[in-house]
């Protein structure tokens, strides 16, 4: 199970994402995500990043952090702008991006009316999903941001990695049992715990909000044996 961190994004200027970014490379973890929101749910006043410009700074500084958006929201822009930003990313981070999508939900739905996104149905955006992740499979990883069961099934046809948001370790477990499976979440009152559970359940990655101790995230990783990475 490889190990990542979201990058504090929600802040005016990259300078403490940057700066994350170089605690995470210090502390040995495997990568570094970007939240792809408009603004941090539910505070549409406070200011969000744009995950690609930061990813592909990061990148320039640190040549070993895989990086990829948590997840990168279908519809917000054009299916093939989309891609374009991933492949223009990958062109930046050879065999480092991971192409993490999502379908969005009701949670996000106040940032597409803000700001005029055109709504779709959920078959839409699936469909959406299905067109980026056929585009990009073939250069790099897809993860499809998980849950509703028409997306699980979805990832599992194209063959790409179901995400789980605070998903149990039980939860992990059962899906992984048909596919490749990444967890992602807030920092669990037993990290240390919580992470031998999610890899003996099988999770490919844990990647946990920039809440972290980022220097206890990279000394569990340092005790553990290096079959645990592959």
């Amino acid at each position: 199970m490889r190990i990542g961190v979201l990058l504090p994004t929600f802040e005016v200027g990259a300078d403490a994402a940057f700066e994350f970014a170089r605690r995470a490379d210090d502390a040995g973890l495997d990568g570094v995500f970007a939240y792809d929101h408009l603004w941090p749910m539910g505070s549409p006043t406070r200011p969000s990043l744009a995950p690609f410009a930061v990813l592909a700074a990061i990148v320039a500084r640190h040549e070993q952090l895989v990086v990829g958006p948590l997840v990168a929201r279908v519809g917000l822009t054009g299916t093939s702008h989309l891609v374009e930003q991933f492949l223009t990313l990958e062109a930046l981070a050879l065999r480092r991006v991971l192409a993490a999508l999502g379908a969005g939900d009701k949670l996000s739905a106040p940032e597409n009316l803000a700001y005029d996104v055109v709504p779709r149905g959920a078959d839409e955006r699936r469909a959406l999903m299905e067109a980026t992740a056929i585009a990009l499979s073939p250069v790099m990883p897809v993860w499809f941001g998980g849950g509703a069961a028409a997306t699980n099934e979805l990832a599992r046809r194209l063959g790409v990695t179901i995400n789980l948001w605070n998903a149990t370790p039980d939860r992990v477990r059962e899906l992984s049992a048909t596919g490749p499976v990444s967890w992602a979440g807030p920092v669990p009152h037993d990290l240390s715990a919580t992470l031998d559970a999610l890899c003996d359940a099988g999770a490919t990655w844990a990647v946990l909000s920039p809440q972290v101790d980022v220097e206890q995230l990279g000394e569990w990783r340092r005790t553990q044996p290096e079959t645990r990475f592959h």
